[in-house]
């Protein structure tokens, strides 16, 4: 497959490269360069992967701020 650079150094990812990375509109690619080798990967949002990691419960916002307080009263004594 083969693709042009423009003379502002944009290219046209071809479409069966696109669709066997996933890759749309306004994804980001990481470029690196491997023994004379450039290596593109698309960049994958790990944000979901945090869901469900932080664990809440019933509490009284009003306490946990006096808590938090004293504790930096505490740090700075």
């Amino acid at each position: 497959m083969k693709s042009t650079v423009t003379t502002k150094y944009q290219t046209t990812i071809p479409k069966a490269v696109r669709e066997f990375l996933g890759i749309a509109v306004n994804d980001a690619l990481e470029w690196t360069l491997e023994r004379g080798k450039v290596i593109v990967y698309p960049v994958r949002n790990d944000f979901l992967k945090h869901c469900n990691s932080v664990k809440i419960g019933p509490g009284d916002i009003t306490e946990d701020i006096r808590l938090a307080r004293s504790l930096r009263t505490e740090k700075h004594l």
